[in-house]
């Protein structure tokens, strides 16, 4: 089970979550209470171990401008959440990888209820050219209104459950939106994700985490994903 504690703005929070157990923190790039800057956040990963992942999350930016951060803030991954057709998410993909050392791309895919439309946009997003090595990671967070994500509010989780089951062979699909300590169990048991991303829901004030609810979600998110290993093998 792959773990993402997002929203990170501080070294101190950062450190609590690696040492937890998280397997990758991130850095919100665009218009939030968790905002930060490139420079900041260069503070902050030159600290952390080189196996932990540092991703980036942005909304509508260019491919020069993700690639212009990832470098000055030395991220390993970029969240990429807008209106992005298949055509650019391919030309940014590219961008990426020809400017970048290899980066975990993380392509964001709003989920309001309509099921058949979720399936149409996982689908669109499976035919992008990949390679082994590269494969095709996406967050399914909740769409209220013209937001984008970072809600703080879950999606019906069994209406989607058909839709994550028939993809996770394809697709790496990662469960976010509204997610907390005590409801992620219930997530991963539903949709079993390839991982799960919590930002609001580990946090004390926007932009601050609750380190003892970090150490909750991730030690809860690692026995719910062992307690479904154990019942396939049964």
């Amino acid at each position: 089970m792959w773990i993402k504690i997002c929203g990170i703005t501080s070294l101190e929070d950062a450190k609590v979550a690696v040492h937890a157990g998280a397997d990758a923190v991130g850095f919100v790039f665009a218009a939030s209470p968790r905002r930060v800057t490139p420079e900041g956040v260069r503070g902050i990963t030159k600290e952390l171990p080189s196996s932990v992942q540092k991703i980036g999350v942005f909304v509508d930016a260019s491919a020069d401008d993700i690639v212009a951060t990832c470098e000055t803030a030395r991220l390993t991954g970029v969240q990429l959440h807008g209106e992005y057709s298949p055509a650019h998410l391919t030309q940014v993909r590219m961008r990426i990888k020809e400017n970048v050392l290899p980066v975990l791309i993380v392509h964001v895919v709003p989920y309001d209820g309509d099921s058949a439309r979720f399936a149409r946009q996982l689908q669109s997003l499976a035919a992008l050219p990949v390679t082994a090595d590269d494969p095709i990671v996406v967050l399914v967070d909740t769409r209220v209104g013209d937001k984008v994500g970072g809600t703080g509010i879950p999606f019906d989780w069994a209406a989607a459950q058909d839709v994550f089951l028939r993809h996770a062979g394809s697709i790496r699909l990662i469960a976010a939106g509204g997610l907390d300590p005590e409801n992620v169990r219930q997530a991963i048991q539903t949709m079993r994700p390839w991982g799960v991303d919590v930002s609001s829901g580990v946090e004390s004030i926007p932009g601050r985490k609750d380190h003892q609810r970090v150490k909750q979600f991730i030690r809860a998110s690692r026995t719910a994903a062992l307690e479904f290993a154990e019942a396939i093998q049964r």
